[in-house]
């Protein structure tokens, strides 16, 4: 059943891209693990998990859990979806944008480097409120630079994510934004299917 696995690893480029796909997957969940500095992840995991099922949930569920701890990749990868989103609808309504998606692969080479500005822009949004909300709730107790420290950790997490991604999509195995939600959610299935089985 799994000969064709072991055919396919035997193919030196295909293990090379697979090697380099869980590597990055290794990065992405050490990363989401290490809590931002003057964060105290303790207190981010209590605060999240009295907010029971709310969107606190589904946020931690899309960063793999790392919202819980306030952790490097807190944000995740939906900076970059929302600003994808974003880029495409807007192609519709500005000519400029439009005619760039019809200008081919220079046009496209274009849009993806808006798509990267955006995501910057989203992420250090998201960051900011997320510690302005963890600090207004007494979970972070910052100064204004410690402030800024953790915002541009969070925002450069993200900025990380999504140049891991693109490292998947060229040279590793698939759509690397997609394996990177699809890893978050994985991470969260051993807690989902314990608490399914304990009822």
């Amino acid at each position: 059943m799994f000969g064709w696995m072991a055919n396919a690893l035997r193919v030196p480029e295909l293990r090379r891209r697979l090697l380099l796909t869980a590597a990055i997957l290794a990065v992405y969940r050490f990363g989401s693990w290490l809590p931002a500095p003057g964060v105290d992840p303790g207190a981010v995991t209590n605060f999240v998990n009295s907010k029971g099922s709310s969107i606190f949930g589904l946020l931690n569920l899309l960063s793999g859990s790392s919202l819980s701890r306030l952790s490097l990749f807190a944000l995740g990868i939906v900076p970059y979806v929302t600003a994808s989103i974003v880029i495409q609808l807007l192609t519709t309504v500005v000519p400029k944008l439009e005619q760039l998606q019809k200008d081919g692969e220079a046009g496209y080479a274009r849009l993806t480097q808006y798509t990267r500005y955006t995501t910057v822009a989203f992420a250090a949004a998201q960051a900011t409120g997320y510690t302005y909300l963890f600090r207004h709730e007494g979970t972070l107790h910052l100064n204004a630079g410690r402030f800024v420290i953790v915002v541009v950790t969070l925002t450069a997490g993200t900025t990380l994510l999504m140049w891991l991604g693109e490292q998947i999509t060229k040279r590793g195995v698939g759509n690397g934004i997609s394996i990177l939600i699809f890893a978050s959610i994985l991470a969260s299935a051993p807690t989902g299917i314990r608490a399914w089985l304990n009822g």
